[in-house]
């Protein structure tokens, strides 16, 4: 059961409305990197988690403040959306290079080639679960393995590329309203990448995965003299500079090799069988001409 207070977990008002920014906003909210993902990520491998309930606990509680993200987003852009189309393009117009560039245009064409229509046309100058330029979002953004060690490990990602792109929007932004909203997420997401981490350490330390995940494969089953190669497949060899080339392994259970001019294992590529004739691919031999 969730429930909801009548307040935003912070601030989530800009200083003027922008129709142009709220289009750009639209990423961090229905991107592939958005709240919108993370949020159902990360609530789906709460539900699905079987791990002591620690786990369990500390998921949902962050999946739970994700949905606190996506209200705030969403609210944002509702507000910078906050003005009429007529008035964008007027705007627009003061700008003369773009004024130049528009000359005579539609409003609905200035729509089209400033502001998301969508915000207008089906949304009623609301946010849509779409991505910057209108992909909408998808379950397929949605990570839940039932491995928390390699569940963890992308959730590591997904708060970096979150990050990396909320920092984008603060720079092409002046308002005060807007970045303040953005300077909250930015440190949220600080927080959530260290919190990834930790909970990755501490998984391991629990001994309930390690490197390489799944640790529950018997290592035995793989082809071991590959295991701990690094395979050097470009030209150049400064690859041989890094720690994955020599030493150690992370997982402690062997040591890096590098091979400077690795050979193919595999069997040499030969053609592939006919296709049952039903099929109609393509055939080895000319067709024989059809007689009238």
């Amino acid at each position: 059961m969730f429930f909801r207070t009548n307040k935003f977990q912070y601030n989530a008002k800009p200083s003027a409305p922008d129709p142009l920014y709220a289009q750009k906003l639209q990423e961090v909210l229905g991107g592939q990197w958005g709240e919108i993902s993370v949020m159902m990520t990360y609530l789906f491998q709460g539900w699905n988690c079987r791990a002591p309930a620690k786990y369990r606990d500390m998921i949902l509680d962050i999946g739970t403040e994700e949905i606190a993200h996506v209200e705030m987003l969403a609210t944002m852009i509702a507000r910078l959306l906050e003005t009429s189309p007529v008035e964008v393009r007027e705007d627009a117009a003061k700008d003369s290079v773009i004024g130049a560039v528009m000359g005579g245009a539609r409003v609905e064409d200035v729509i089209v080639g400033g502001m998301n229509p969508q915000h207008a046309i089906v949304a009623g100058m609301g946010a849509t679960p779409t991505d910057s330029v209108g992909y909408p979002w998808n379950a397929r953004y949605t990570i839940s393995s039932g491995n928390l060690l390699a569940d963890f490990r992308f959730n590591v990602t997904a708060e970096s590329q979150g990050r990396l792109q909320v920092c984008r929007l603060y720079e092409m932004t002046d308002d005060p309203g807007v970045r303040d909203m953005l300077s909250f997420l930015i440190a949220r997401d600080t927080m959530h990448q260290n919190q990834w981490l930790a909970a990755i350490k501490e998984l391991e330390e629990d001994g309930l995965d390690q490197t390489p995940a799944p640790m529950s494969f018997p290592q035995e089953k793989e082809l071991s003299q590959v295991a701990y190669q690094f395979w050097n497949c470009s030209e150049g060899t400064e690859s041989r500079q890094g720690q994955w080339a020599e030493g150690p392994t992370p997982d402690g259970k062997g040591q890096f090799e590098y091979l400077a001019d690795p050979q193919p294992l595999g069997e040499e590529v030969t053609e592939l069988s006919q296709l049952d004739p039903r099929l109609h691919g393509t055939p080895k031999k000319p067709m024989p001409p059809v007689s009238s």
